[in-house]
Formats: C-alpha cells, structure tokens, sequence
C-alpha cells in the first residue's frame, strides 16, 4: 500500500509540515527554521495525530541541535517540544529515545555532530513507523468481512502517521482486498478532523464513504448499517485502556450495545506500559473557542463558556481486539 500524501518531511534543515487546519481548501506547507515553530505547529495541531507529532517532535529536535550552543539548551528544547501535547504518548516515546543518542554521544561531540545523529534518528523513527503502518494493515485486513460498512472517527490515517495510516491504513488495505462497500466518517467535533480530513484523504483514494454528525451514529448501528468500528489512539495502558479523540468513548459504548465489533488500529509506540489503567492517562483540555466559535465565528451568546477535553478514555473491556504491527492483541490485555 502507498499514498502520496506527505504531511511532514525534512528539507535541507528544515522542517516542512502540511498545515491540517487548512484542510481541505487549502493545501499550504509551513516552513519551520526553528524548533519554536515546530513546536507552536504541534501545539496549534498544524501537525497532529500520535504517531506523527513524536515524528515531528523528534525532527524538531534535531533542528534545534543544529542551531542551539550546548547540550543544556538543546534539553530545553526537548522540554519544550514535551509540553506541548500532554495525551499522544508517542511525543514522549520519540523524544526519549532520540535523548539516548545525546546521552550516548561522548562529550567531545559537537552539537552539529549531534544534529547529524539526532536527524538520522528522526528519519529512522519516521521510516519504521511507515512500515508499521504497512505491517498493521496487512494484519487488519482479516477482521473486515467482505462488504464491509466500517465506521471510523477522528483521522488516523496518512496525516497522521509516518506512512498509510493506523485505523484509516487497515480501512485502505481492505478496500484494496475487495472487503471495504463504505467508510462512514464521524464529523468528530469540535474541529472536525474527520468531515475535514479523513474523508478527504478518502476522496482522494477513491474510497466510498459519507460523513455524519457524531450523534447518527446509534441511528446507524440501530438500522443494522454498521459492520465493525475502527479507531486510531494516542495513549494505551496495560489493561488495555485507550484515550482517543473526543466522542471515540461513546462510540465503543454504542457498539457495544449493537453488538458491532469494535477494534483499535496503534503501533506498538502507543502503549505506555508505565500506566496500569485509564484513571491514569492526562486528558489534554482545549481552549473554549474551539467549542463556542467555528471558522471564526461566534456560534453561541456571548459570555458562554464551553468544557473542551480533546480526549477521551475507553475501557479495554469495550475492545475486541487491538491491530498493532505485533499483530492482534486480543482480550485479556493485561
């Protein structure tokens, strides 16, 4: 499976990333100089999606290895680039291991040596999540039934990944095998990562698919229009519980209740094996203009207030089965 499209790559030391909240009218790269810019663009979700922000997180120190005094600064920019997602594991992962390469680089190593070592460490991390993107799809192919009516939420595909994607690279591969008739894409509110962005890497693909509103979707399980549920992750525990985007909890609850087969698509960089259970994972909060505004108008009175978690935590016990480039982890997780 191959796709052309390239959210995030390394240009002659610099950092290009495809601007998502201008999608899909506007197909802009940002040009990042400076690890500050990449930072803001992971902050601001120019970049997002887990395992593509630890990708991003991961040049982006490489960048600043090129352009900072010593290693003391160059931690201050790992800081930075830390704070600024709190949910994705995979921005930690990434930055963690790419800090092994400075803690394993002897004194005497300049900082442009660093910045060589730290760049050939970026690329290795974007080149093997590509491949285990590739690996999944082949592995999820097989929970799909011929004809498939698959429902996804969010965007957990190209723009979002190193490669085809996690829960939207399994979807590609089923088409390609004949399993796929249609993909219904949640709108997933507030910014609408899905009606913006998965159904336009869809489009382009030529994948049959219709948009919803987040709360069709108990009507559509209800009329028997739903075959299974596949949803990408940005942090999962030992027993198996998962954060995603907003609204995935509710999904899983639903499917559960219609008896839809409900799975998760993540590379294995996405489980944080330091967290026993879901009362663990931090829930990344969000300004309330994204709730109470939308393309830059006011949508509610003014004066109202607005609760905005960017997450949500399911629990393991509402999925079947969990399609990682280790193959399917089934029940029990722990």
């Amino acid at each position: 499976m191959q796709t052309t499209i390239n959210p995030l790559y390394w240009d002659d030391g610099q950092v290009m990333m495809l601007d998502q909240r201008r999608l899909p009218a506007d197909e802009v790269y940002l040009r990042c100089v400076v690890v500050d810019e990449v930072a803001e663009g992971i902050r601001t979700l120019a970049v997002r999606g887990a395992p593509l922000i630890g990708i991003a997180a991961a040049y982006g120190l490489a960048l600043a290895a090129g352009a900072v005094a010593d290693r003391v600064a160059l931690a201050q920019a790992r800081e930075l680039l830390a704070g600024t997602r709190p949910t994705a594991v995979n921005l930690f992962w990434a930055l963690a291991r790419c800090w092994r390469v400075v803690e394993a680089a002897p004194n005497t190593c300049s900082m442009q040596q660093l910045a060589i070592a730290l760049l050939a460490e970026a690329q290795a991390i974007h080149a093997e999540d590509a491949e285990a993107c590739a690996t999944m799809a082949r592995y999820g192919v097989e929970v799909f039934p011929v004809g498939a009516r698959v429902l996804t939420h969010c965007n957990a595909g190209a723009l979002a990944t190193g490669g085809i994607g996690t829960a939207l690279g399994v979807i590609r591969a089923a088409h390609a095998a004949g399993r796929v008739a249609k993909v219904w894409v949640d709108e997933t509110r507030p910014l609408l990562q899905g009606a913006r962005l998965t159904a336009w890497e869809l489009q382009r693909d030529g994948i049959p698919y219709q948009v919803q509103c987040d709360n069709m979707a108990a009507s559509l399980m209800a009329a028997g229009h739903v075959d299974l549920i596949i949803v990408g992750a940005d942090r999962i525990t030992r027993a198996g519980d998962f954060a995603n985007k907003i609204g995935t909890y509710s999904l899983a609850v639903l499917a559960h209740a219609h008896g839809v087969p409900f799975y998760v698509a993540a590379p294995w960089s996405t489980i944080d094996t330091a967290l026993a259970d879901g009362t663990q994972i931090p829930v990344e909060f969000r300004a309330a203009d994204e709730v109470c505004a939308f393309g830059g108008r006011r949508t509610t009175p003014r004066g109202a207030t607005a609760w905005n978690p960017s997450f949500d935590v399911t629990p393991g016990a509402l999925v079947r089965a969990f399609i990682t480039e280790r193959g399917l982890q089934m029940p029990p997780f722990a």
